[in-house]
């Protein structure tokens, strides 16, 4: 019996998805609920899984554009036979069977290798470090072009890699050869002239088509502010163990920007709005999104009620959506209905940027690389850690002095954090009722 594989709907309004890759081959023998394929959708990258054990025909071709429910492979669930162990994930982890150690020797450790197999098997013995998962299709591709995991541990981080950072790899590891000694005249080298196509996934047209219809349809501004670290530094710096300790999360400096921006939100609701035709929608809530850089392309999830979130909180679930976001294993319900971004460009050392608004919201902040400047305090020069900061906003519906204000009020609870405790407002002028 031969059953369909199609393709599923990767959310509402969608109806057709871009083919990635196969993680299979034509003529494998797959196991139900193995991973086969992944489609790009605009929205994400998901997978599908094998409906039955079986001999898979594959109909697609890689690349292809197709629609939802289309069928793209069949599965003779009467064929027998067993996966290939070279396609899964943990190939090249395999360790010799119990009881073929010698006496006093871990039974778990690879047996000696003659000594002109011992770099080889140095290398290829070696796992995928924790926090790398490689697919199967990247895992056929290291073994074509001889890669392994440790060459690609230099180059990744914290991702699940797919053919096309193994690709981006092979590309690029010539890059930071060493010159020619000191004192080699140079010698003339002619220009490359060679081109490379390819087609942009789905997920990278429909980001693309959203930032010029935000040009073309928003009137967008950006103002700008730096911030004087020096506070959150300091409290990082004394109570980052503590912290760690009770929480198991690392003390960021996105917390603190979080939870002031959430707090701001509450005194200027024209920056947490959006426009709906004729209709300004207020939000009462703060679902905040936080851009995060993964393998497929730039993703936004979003937090929840950020508003009512505790530090610990923000921090333990900006990993969470973070991790599963570089991961692939993002849903697009957790990227849905954002009412304010923060977008971070100084983990890539980004000294000053204008963000593009995430629609349908009307604001988006955008932080930048910490750097010791000197300023003027009391009269005297001294040196803090600054961080420039930027607010783009629709002015259709945020005024100049909204804006300002907004993120001046960002500015200070940064800069004195007790006002987050106090919605913003200064403590001594709570106390005294000014």
């Amino acid at each position: 019996m031969a059953i369909k594989v199609n393709v599923p709907s990767p959310g509402e309004s969608i109806t057709e998805v871009q083919l990635a890759s196969w993680l299979v081959q034509d003529g494998d023998f797959v196991e139900k609920d193995q991973d086969i394929a992944e489609i790009d959708s605009d929205k994400a990258t998901l997978t599908i899984s094998a409906g039955e054990s079986g001999k898979i025909a594959i109909r697609v071709e890689e690349g292809a554009t197709v629609q939802v429910d289309d069928v793209i492979a069949e599965i003779d669930t009467h064929a027998k036979g067993a996966p290939k162990k070279a396609k899964k994930e943990d190939a090249g982890k395999e360790t010799p069977e119990k009881g073929n150690a010698p006496a006093g020797q871990d039974k778990t450790a690879p047996p000696p290798q003659p000594a002109a197999k011992q770099k080889e098997g140095a290398d290829a013995g070696k796992a995928a470090p924790p926090d790398m998962n490689i697919s199967p299709l990247a895992r056929r591709l290291m073994k074509e072009k001889d890669v392994t995991d440790q060459d690609l541990a230099g180059f990744f981080r914290n991702y699940r890699l797919g053919k096309e950072d193994v690709e981006f790899y092979l590309k690029h590891k010539d890059n930071r050869q060493p010159g020619p000694p000191a004192g080699t005249p140079p010698e003339h080298r002619e220009g490359s002239r060679e081109t490379e196509r390819k087609k942009m996934s789905t997920l990278r047209m429909k980001v693309a088509g959203r930032l010029v219809a935000v040009r073309n349809e928003t009137a967008m501004l950006t103002t700008f502010n730096e911030v004087n670290m020096t506070p959150v530094v300091d409290i990082r710096k004394k109570y980052k163990e503590a912290f760690r300790e009770k929480y198991g999360v690392n003390l960021g400096f996105m917390s603190f920007f979080t939870r002031a921006i959430t707090e701001a939100l509450q005194h200027f609701p024209e920056v947490n709005a959006s426009i709906d035709g004729n209709e300004i929608i207020y939000h009462k809530y703060a679902d905040i999104g936080i851009a995060v850089s993964s393998p497929k392309g730039l993703m936004v999830p979003v937090l929840r009620n950020a508003e009512k979130l505790s530090l610990a909180e923000i921090e333990s679930g900006i990993k969470e959506l973070a991790t599963r976001a570089r991961e692939n294993k993002i849903t697009l319900d957790e990227m849905k209905g954002g009412t304010f971004t923060i977008t971070n460009g100084g983990v890539f050392g980004s000294m000053l940027s204008t963000p593009i608004i995430n629609p349908p919201q009307s604001a988006i902040l955008g932080m930048h690389n910490i750097v010791e400047r000197p300023i003027a305090i009391g009269g005297k020069v001294e040196i803090h850690p600054l961080m420039y900061v930027a607010l783009s906003y629709d002015h259709r519906i945020i005024d100049g002095k909204e804006s300002v204000s907004f993120l001046v009020r960002v500015k200070e609870m940064l800069e004195n954090p007790t006002r987050m405790l106090f919605q913003g407002r200064d403590p001594v002028l709570d106390l005294l009722g000014l």
